[in-house]
């Protein structure tokens, strides 16, 4: 079992920024890869930016440039900067840790943290 706590969201201005904190805890050992996702009302929820157990990151067009993830290994805490926010950027936005055990893979969820990005 894995737990994940997101922290970090909240109201910014067009143009602002915001850092988005994931921590994990539990079965930390076992997770190959961790990301975060975001989810509108009425749309599916998306890939915003991922790191594999390598260390290779993957940041879709939509935050190229305008978003930066990083991993404390140590810390088991995920972290997502988000530069030059626009209002599309708004959304719910969900941690997620991928584990690989002897008998399978499975696939843990935070709870979400709102961000909204209005005037």
């Amino acid at each position: 079992q894995v737990q994940l706590v997101e922290s970090g969201g909240g109201l910014v201005q067009p143009g602002g920024s915001l850092n988005l904190s994931c921590v994990a805890s539990g079965s930390t050992a076992s997770i190959y890869e961790m990301g975060w996702y975001r989810q509108s009302p009425g749309k599916e929820r998306t890939l915003v930016a991922s790191v594999d157990g390598d260390g290779r990151t993957n940041i879709p067009h939509s935050g190229a440039g305008r978003f930066t993830l990083s991993r404390d290994i140590a810390g088991n805490i995920l972290h997502l900067r988000m530069n030059k926010l626009k209002p599309e950027d708004t959304a719910v936005y969900y941690c997620r840790a991928g584990v690989i055990t002897v008998v399978a893979a499975y696939d843990y969820w935070g709870q979400g943290t709102q961000v909204t990005v209005a005037s």
